[in-house]
């Protein structure tokens, strides 16, 4: 349920109501929009009586919520949230490009790619360190030592780091890291996910495999429910009967995803594809249906990494691919 307020309310008067709410054994997320108020009710509403809520003064309208997912739910948050990494916004108009290898290999390896992607205009680097793999004898990454490297490289460049944590085990190791991503495997680790609701971090939240769209809000709301509001939600292709491409890229996901959702979105071309040939159209399909930002992974010398290298840009293809986003949005601004 969501309770509108009447612009102007004063704060003695909506606490009041808050107040009373909280009374109700009712949950209260506060959110401020640039005319209304909107208070989103979490609990056990059945026995909540709207008519009464409705009739007062303070109060434009009351509304029922039907979905499960609440507190990513735009009815709840009218207005688009911006996640705060650092000095850099994602969402809210802002376009992130998070560019790296898909797995850090040697202090060399990343910090080159960090300023080669620096350089072409990312905004934040990418770099696993840990490694979920479906074959067990596949490299599963330096792990903690990959994140010490991942740290190097941004002392070098400046750009916030984004790496992908697998076990709850780790979860002290990401202290010092600025996105914390979720992959498409983990996306209904509901333990991690609880546990990442209590930290005060950016999450960058991968869709699964198979995963709906309601379960992808869902897992979301596994994480907000414990208070952290600081999510991006990622689109990265789901399985189906394409046999000429790692995945299938849903990018109807995007435009369905701001009408579901408040939080920005953002589209991994490389993981989508798997085809480095591929990435620059869906990266560009991607920047023209409006998401908010894109993860795409670059390597130095593809031929010879240890994970991933049939979808990884070279750096001077990722050079030419930023010249031409800036000019595809220029166009799609207007």
């Amino acid at each position: 349920m969501v309770v509108i307020l009447k612009p102007g309310v004063t704060t003695e008067k909506r606490n009041q109501l808050i107040n009373w709410l909280n009374a109700q054994n009712l949950q209260v997320h506060i959110s401020e929009g640039a005319q209304y108020t909107v208070l989103g009710l979490v609990g056990d509403t059945a026995h909540t009586d709207m008519d009464l809520i409705a009739s007062l003064d303070i109060v434009d309208s009351v509304k029922q919520v039907s979905d499960p997912f609440k507190r990513c739910n735009r009815k709840f948050h009218p207005d688009d949230s911006v996640i705060s990494v650092g000095d850099l916004q994602v969402g809210g108009g802002n376009f992130t490009v998070i560019a790296g290898p898909c797995s850090v290999e040697s202090e060399e390896q990343i910090v080159a790619v960090a300023k080669a992607v620096k350089a072409s205009g990312a905004t934040m680097l990418r770099g696993g360190a840990f490694k979920p793999r479906t074959s067990p004898y596949d490299f599963q990454g330096l792990k903690a030592d990959g994140l010490e490297l991942l740290k190097t490289a941004r002392a070098e460049t400046g750009l916030p780091i984004v790496t992908e944590i697998v076990s709850l085990a780790d979860i002290d190791l990401f202290e010092d890291i600025d996105v914390i991503q979720v992959g498409a495997r983990s996306m209904q680790n509901f333990e991690l996910l609880k546990e990442l609701g209590h930290i005060s971090k950016p999450i960058l939240l991968k869709r699964g495999l198979s995963a709906t769209l309601k379960e992808l809000l869902m897992s979301c709301e596994y994480i907000m429910a414990g208070g952290n509001e600081q999510i991006i939600l990622c689109e990265r292709g789901i399985r189906t009967y394409s046999d000429y491409t790692r995945n299938t890229l849903d990018l109807s996901a995007v435009p369905m995803l701001h009408e579901l959702s408040h939080l920005p979105v953002i589209v991994d071309p490389s993981h989508a594809t798997g085809l480095s040939r591929l990435v620059r159209p869906m990266a560009m399909a991607a920047t023209a249906c409006g998401a908010d930002g894109l993860i795409i992974e670059v390597h130095n010398d593809p031929l010879h990494a240890l994970c991933d290298g049939a979808q990884s840009l070279r750096p001077e293809e990722f050079d030419s691919l930023m010249k031409d986003l800036d000019a595809l949005r220029k166009v799609v601004l207007k």
